[in-house]
């Protein structure tokens, strides 16, 4: 019994010690530098609007349905954007029901959008992202998004094709990635717009 008192001692002290360390001064160290270093990155990357209110993470998609807004990628996440499912559909290219489930939506985004049946549709369109919470949509998708949301809001067309020239997104570094339009700001935009009409 005495020689496992000084035994038990040391795992004791390693342990409050290992505690103190892991659970308090690394992460103190790790929040002190994200708050210094990366504030917007590491409070969410916040997207607030102008009279201060949060709208969303330009990390983040959400579901926009109106006619009025540009319309984000399918989401298979939950009941659709919900960051706490955050997942894919799962489904391979040779499952019958995903073959179904993009013939559906490239009809109705051929109708919401005044196409027709001959006009391809961006592949970004009809298919989730594999989180189901892109943000983003393609410079195209949105330009074929125009006409749909200038009607809606009473805008001429050139104006909102503008506003998407000006949202599109450049690849990181020149190189990373692919062009793209953050669907969410775009949004906004759009709204301050009808607001100071």
């Amino acid at each position: 019994m005495k020689q496992l008192l000084p035994e038990f001692r040391s795992a004791l002290l390693a342990t409050l010690v290992l505690a103190v360390v892991c659970c308090g001064l690394y992460p103190l160290v790790v929040f002190s530098i994200g708050q210094l270093a990366f504030r917007e990155q590491a409070n969410g990357s916040l997207i607030v609007d102008k009279h201060g209110v949060v709208r969303g993470s330009k990390l983040l998609g959400q579901n926009f349905a109106a006619e009025k807004y540009f319309h984000p990628r399918p989401s298979a996440a939950g009941n659709g954007y919900d960051a706490a499912n955050s997942s894919g559909s799962n489904l391979g290219p040779t499952s019958q029901k995903l073959r179904d489930t993009i013939k559906e939506r490239i009809e109705a985004y051929r109708k919401e959008n005044g196409l027709k049946e001959t006009d391809s549709v961006p592949a970004d369109a009809v298919t989730a992202s594999g989180s189901g919470l892109d943000p983003h949509i393609s410079p195209e998708s949105a330009r074929l998004q125009i006409v749909r949301v200038a009607v809606a809001r009473g805008l001429v067309p050139a104006t909102v094709a503008a506003l998407v020239e000006q949202a599109v997104e450049r690849p990181q570094l020149g190189f990373l990635g692919d062009p793209r339009v953050n669907v969410l700001r775009l949004n906004l935009v759009l709204d301050e717009i009808n607001i100071s009409r």
